[in-house]
């Protein structure tokens, strides 16, 4: 019974039964009853600024095994969907807070019977759900902890949910379809059923690749998935999927940018911007482009070993009253994905190498667009770079984000007519780039020197392959 006394549980026995210490040792053995342990599972706080959650899928049904360490639920965070795994063995004995419902962080979302005889109690001593406060709960009851690793599944997509029921690698007993949230959407959209595919995703999850693929495969549904598929891609936008006039709730992620927004009102800030010429950089990017170099890592390269010879540039101030240099290089690069926007980091960027970077590049943007980032890859930037050229946009500014010195606004490289010198007129691919910064650290002769710093490493571009 040490284990037992490491833990606070909530008892099944009478408050007079468990006050037996004073009563004789044979009156003990003639009372004594096993105390049964019924755990919550609480909404955990997956980052510092979360403070509720969203309920993506339950992995797990009622009533099903759990094990140490097992993923139970996926929960939608700020800005990523996480799995969440139990630190105790048990049942899942009832399901507090449904697939699609929000619950404030620390609020019990569902119930864990030490044993399956033990379910059926748990169940009389179901809380009601709430999404507003946090479940008030007896002194004596023990919250589980909880644990996120990394999201295994979902997609960006944030609509209603609701679960199928087949047989399926990632099910346990073959109770339910496991499937991102998007997966679901889109398979409903074109028709097809859940039931039966073989999931490519962590535990054999269905994303969006397989629900397409199968799209494709099924006669009658291949339009429809071109269709779904197709983007548009600076053209006009695509119709709205939404009815006109209503009034629709941010969503979790679109919460956090919200809230990001408004404090970053809070900060005096200044823009500066430069033209830079890019030619040695396109030539350069036609050549590597087949090994995998992007122009996002180019620009992320290029802009850290700027940073690098301009610190300051690099810092931050948090409490205004002072600052901090950076101790690393952290490029974070806006990401637009459904229904919000994020910046996965790529850290280190001064030091790491091109091509690596480049590879880095994409699994962030692949785990972004299936929000499965972990927090440390899209919290830690230090600077940040927002890339709207590639739509074709020629300028724009960028709001500064809470707790960085800098952003920088890069707009689209184009031909433009410029005076050589030796007084004549030629072509040059041009583009605008505007930086946004913290007025109370960086001032804009700081900035004046890394933008020329910054050009004269693009327009000579030979040490971004070292």
């Amino acid at each position: 019974m040490s284990h037992l006394l490491q833990s606070t549980f909530i008892p099944t026995t009478p408050t007079t039964l468990r006050r037996s210490a004073v009563v004789p040792t044979t009156h003990l053995r003639r009372t004594h009853v096993v105390e049964s342990k019924i755990r919550e599972i609480f909404m955990p706080a997956l980052s510092s600024t979360m403070t509720e959650g969203k309920i993506v899928s339950w992995v797990k049904t009622e009533g099903d095994k759990l094990a140490k360490g097992e993923s139970v639920v996926v929960v939608e965070s700020d800005k990523a969907d996480m799995d969440v795994e139990s630190f105790y063995d048990g049942y899942l004995a009832t399901i507090i807070v449904p697939e699609g419902s929000s619950a404030p962080v620390g609020s019990p979302i569902a119930l864990l019977a030490e044993s399956e005889d033990e379910i059926s109690l748990a169940k009389s001593q179901t809380p009601t759900p709430t999404s507003s406060s946090s479940q008030e709960t007896p002194a004596a009851t023990v919250t589980e902890e909880v644990s996120p690793v990394a999201a295994a599944v979902s997609s960006s997509d944030a609509g209603p949910l609701k679960m199928a029921s087949s047989i399926h690698p990632a099910s346990e007993g073959g109770k339910r379809v496991v499937a991102s949230p998007y997966a679901k959407k889109l398979a409903k959209e074109l028709g097809l059923d859940l039931r039966g595919l073989v999931g490519s995703g962590p535990n054999g999850r269905i994303v969006a690749k397989d629900v397409e693929a199968a799209a494709i495969s099924a006669p009658g549904v291949a339009a429809a998935a071109a269709t779904t598929a197709a983007k548009p891609s600076g053209g006009a936008p695509a119709a709205p999927a939404v009815e006109l006039g209503t009034t629709v709730p941010f969503t979790t992620m679109q919460n956090a940018v919200s809230r990001n927004m408004v404090d970053s009102l809070a900060v005096p800030t200044f823009r500066v911007g430069y033209t830079i010429t890019t030619n040695a950089l396109d030539a350069l990017y036609k050549k590597i482009k087949s090994k995998g170099v992007t122009m996002t890592a180019l620009l992320a390269k290029a802009t850290a070993l700027a940073l690098a010879k301009h610190p300051v540039v690099n810092s931050s101030c948090r409490d205004g009253m002072s600052f901090t240099y950076s101790s690393s290089i952290n490029i974070a690069v806006a990401v637009a994905i459904d229904g919000g926007l994020i910046t996965p980091v790529l850290q280190d960027a001064d030091k790491v190498d091109l091509y690596s970077l480049s590879r880095k590049w994409k699994e962030l943007v692949d785990k972004a667009r299936a929000k499965q980032l972990q927090p440390h890859e899209y919290t830690t930037g230090t600077f940040t770079l927002s890339n709207l050229g590639m739509f074709g946009v020629d300028r724009f500014d960028a709001i500064l984000p809470p707790g960085t010195g800098a952003i920088m606004a890069v707009g689209s490289s184009q031909p433009t007519l410029v005076g050589t010198k030796d007084g004549r007129i030629g072509m040059k691919n041009q583009m605008q780039v505007n930086v946004t910064a913290d007025h109370r650290v960086i001032y804009g002769a700081d900035l004046a020197s890394f933008l020329q710093t910054l050009a004269q490493i693009i327009e000579d571009p030979k040490d971004l392959t070292l």
